[in-house]
């Protein structure tokens, strides 16, 4: 498998599951990816923010412009 191929395969599996975007200025964002496109611009669904570990706002949907982004990881399900 290309990595093209993988990464299109992992973006497959993450849609509409919880996930962290950690941005350069180190704020993450958590909520349900909605949409990303190639430029790496991410649409949220039930948006957190934090803030050096603390909750510092709740948005329903969010968007995040890609070039601000330093990665987007998986969030293990809340039992």
């Amino acid at each position: 498998m290309s990595r093209k191929e993988a990464l299109s395969s992992f973006i497959q599996q993450i849609h509409g599951r919880p996930v962290v975007v950690k941005l350069n200025s180190g704020v993450d964002y958590r909520g349900v990816l909605a949409c990303l496109d190639g430029y790496m611009n991410i649409a949220l669904e039930q948006t957190e923010e934090y803030v050096n570990g603390q909750l510092k706002n709740k948005y329903g949907d969010a968007f995040i412009r890609g070039n601000n982004v330093l990665y987007i990881s998986t969030q293990r399900r809340r039992i």
